[in-house]
């Protein structure tokens, strides 16, 4: 939430007042038609708009949950980060999170992710199935933890 916050405010506050400038200013040299800067700013405006806009609906819709605040720590929810091991051993190390905060190499997936899904609610032991583009495979939960309290 705090960094829909700061990208909404840094759109509104500092970037699309100083395309408003540049657009006023590019519309005072005259014929708009062949006007870069004009065509351009209108062009980034709009952009930014359409961004605010989707930040103004992603803020109202999210809700924030503290993961340290967990009632069920025995299984996989939202903030758990997961260690699971695959047919061959292979050990990765997940946290769930919302879908605006995923990074698949800091090891953070996304709350929608084909994988996040099969994982929610298993528990230490459990065996998931995750259908993958690659072909399906199946992950076992090895541990669960979440933040302290």
């Amino acid at each position: 939430m705090a960094a829909l916050r700061a990208r909404y405010d840094h759109l509104l506050g500092s970037e699309r007042p100083a395309i408003v400038e540049i657009v006023s200013w590019a519309a005072g040299n005259g014929d708009r038609s062949e006007n870069g800067d004009y065509l351009y700013g209108r062009k980034r405006m709009r952009e930014i708009d359409r961004e605010l806009a989707h930040l103004a609906r992603r803020m109202k819709q999210c809700r924030v949950v503290d993961p340290a605040r967990q009632q069920d720590r025995g299984r996989a929810w939202f903030g758990a980060t997961v260690e699971i091991a695959d047919e061959d051993d292979a050990r990765r190390t997940l946290t769930l999170v919302g879908d605006d905060e995923q990074d698949a190499g800091a090891g953070r997936i996304g709350w929608s992710a084909p994988l996040a899904r099969a994982l929610r609610g298993a528990a230490v032991g459990d065996l998931r199935r995750v259908r993958l583009p690659g072909g399906e495979k199946e992950w076992e939960v090895l541990a669960i933890s979440y933040p302290a309290p």
